[in-house]
């Protein structure tokens, strides 16, 4: 039996009052969120293509090889530090465009505010005549030669190197195998160990790597073997089902929470821009990743081969700089934090950042603590701080 309804006073509620008080309560819920809804659909309904745009921040390209370009930034200040020059290294599961989605939420902005000389890689747009393009052709053709470029330009002096996820890899890769190009090595969300400590998982960590390494080699050879490539909207909607709820009510719930704000709105705009546009992955390429490194963890193990040499991370000489996501989804921070295995102590620090994968970018509190951590760091290994910069220029002036 039911318990016995009553009011703030103690008196007894009958059924049909407590059914009619229910009803009035969802029902104002209901026309509160219709208004939240009209209030976006209202903004939705007037915004324009260039009110999103991302990747704003002027740069010029100084190099090219195949589809591959390298960009360099133009300064946003006169101050220039003395911190060799930085290139910025993205996978090629999303664009680089990520890292300057807006003028408030730019790591490039950011670098650029703190007078570091800045180039940034753009792998193009890879289609099936790419498909047979692997690691060797991304980390020692590509990669390497826009290091060697910039190492060149340099006056033949080291410089530094930013990777990022995939990029990270890739990244850590080149400076094993050619350690004299790297004056500093810095790693965002990056996997190197690609089974990570899975016992210690929170939950939901490590669901990209259960489901990659329940398939087979066949599976994933099938895969590649029949599209030629990794589509773009295959790993999109892998990645949308790694959180199956928050993709599935962000165009309804999501957009109502925001009843129309317009910073918020377009900042929502600009993040599915960048989602959107997501290239196809070179076939082979993709094969090593997923067989080679997610399902048979080669890279830790000393046996992935790049260029006919078997790699080891313990030829990485330069200082290295890890941040890693406290609550990243989709790279565990196990599997980020176990390069520290490979470098001496003396040379490794890491940055623990409390937010997701793409937040360590995107969100307004990690322009502070990433770009602010990564230039500190530059700093205290390789240069003057920007005060002493800029009291160096007043006495040239």
């Amino acid at each position: 039996m039911m318990p016995l309804q009553r009011d703030k006073d103690g008196n007894p509620i009958n059924d049909l009052a407590l059914a009619q008080e229910a009803w009035m309560l969802t029902w104002q819920q209901m026309l509160n969120a219709g208004e939240r809804m009209v209030k976006s659909n209202g903004f939705l309904g007037k915004v324009k293509n260039e009110d999103v745009a991302i990747a704003e921040t002027p740069s010029e390209v100084v190099f090219e090889i195949d589809k591959v370009r390298l960009s360099r930034y133009k300064p946003l200040t006169k101050v220039r530090t003395d911190i060799p020059p930085m290139i910025i290294c993205y996978g090629l599961f999303g664009r680089q465009t990520m890292i300057d989605l807006q003028e408030d939420r730019s790591l490039v902005r950011n670098l650029l505010m703190e007078g570091i000389d800045l180039y940034v890689v753009d792998w193009g747009n890879p289609t099936r005549a790419d498909q047979f393009l692997n690691f060797d052709d991304y980390v020692e053709r590509y990669l390497g030669s826009c290091v060697e470029h910039v190492y060149e330009a340099s006056g033949n002096k080291p410089v530094n190197v930013f990777g990022i996820c995939e990029g990270g890899t890739f990244a850590s890769m080149l400076a094993a195998l050619k350690p004299e190009l790297f004056a500093a090595l810095a790693l965002a969300i990056t996997p190197i160990d690609f089974h990570g400590d899975q016992e210690n998982f929170w939950q939901g960590e490590g669901f990209l790597n259960s489901w990659i390494g329940n398939l087979t080699k066949d599976d994933i050879d099938l895969v590649i073997d029949t599209h030629g490539m990794l589509s773009g909207e295959m790993t999109g909607a892998i990645f949308s089902s790694l959180t199956p709820i928050a993709s599935m009510t962000k165009y309804n719930i999501g957009l109502a929470k925001m009843e129309g704000n317009e910073p918020m709105m377009l900042n929502f705009l600009r993040m599915e821009k960048w989602i959107a546009d997501r290239p196809d992955h070179p076939g082979e390429a993709a094969r090593q990743w997923l067989n080679d490194l997610y399902r048979e963890n080669l890279l830790v193990k000393g046996e992935f081969e790049l260029c006919g040499e078997k790699l080891d991370l313990k030829n990485i000489t330069c200082p290295v700089l890890n941040i890693y996501a406290e609550q990243d989804h989709i790279i565990p921070v196990s599997c980020s934090k176990a390069l520290s295995k490979f470098v001496p102590k003396k040379n490794y620090e890491e940055i623990g950042f409390p937010g997701g994968h793409v937040g360590v970018f995107v969100s307004r509190k990690a322009q502070g603590v990433v770009a602010g951590g990564l230039v500190n760091w530059l700093q205290e290994k390789q240069g003057k701080s920007k005060v002493q910069a800029k009291k160096q220029t007043s006495k040239k002036a």
